[in-house]
């Protein structure tokens, strides 16, 4: 999309913008957005990361619900990477097929089926994560454009959709993780 159409919409991407943390440094608008949206995927500025989050959660509590909660550790980091892995797919994907709701978004169990199972969904999560950032900061997407193959959603629609799917799940990890005395 050129720069004139934004402007027919209100919006100005063409114009420079000076970026505090950088003063020597300027973006346009575009690339400021594009920049906040890859950070936003990641980043620690209203919570603790999903990186920290998931770090040190021994084998034996990874499974483990605490008392009146519905959900075990293992059941959030699986259920955020199966759900972020498709939004990815969904973003991509013109032979995309949605999931049903909500069996296929969660685990079968409250623990990990196996012993390597924790570090590959935290794995696949951080590798999804990087292919989302690296969707928002393709200059050649249209991040307002419609996805071909959905229903109105947009790519940016769905890069915010993701970091706060992510955010609110990150919160219950910690509180499990509190609740079962593994969290400092």
């Amino acid at each position: 999309m050129a720069a004139d159409d934004y402007s027919e919409r209100g919006l100005v991407y063409a114009v420079p913008l000076r970026v505090a943390a950088v003063p020597e440094m300027t973006m346009t608008y575009d690339e400021v957005l594009r920049d906040h949206l890859s950070r936003l995927l990641s980043w620690e500025d209203a919570h603790v990361s999903y990186d920290k989050a998931v770090q040190d959660v021994p084998l034996d509590l990874q499974g483990i619900q605490p008392a009146n909660l519905p959900y075990s550790a293992w059941e959030l980091i699986e259920h955020m990477r199966i759900t972020q892995e498709d939004i990815l797919d969904f973003c991509r994907n013109p032979d995309y097929r949605e999931l049903e709701w909500p069996g296929d978004y969660w685990p079968a169990a409250a623990a990990p089926p196996d012993p390597g199972a924790w570090d590959q969904s935290v794995r696949g999560y951080q590798s999804d994560r990087r292919a989302l950032q690296q969707l928002a900061a393709d200059r050649s997407l249209d991040l307002t454009a419609k996805i071909p193959h959905g229903s109105g959603q947009t790519y940016l629609r769905e890069l915010i959709l993701v970091a706060d799917h992510s955010a609110y799940h990150v919160g219950q990890l910690v509180l499990v993780r509190r609740l079962l005395g593994i969290w400092k």
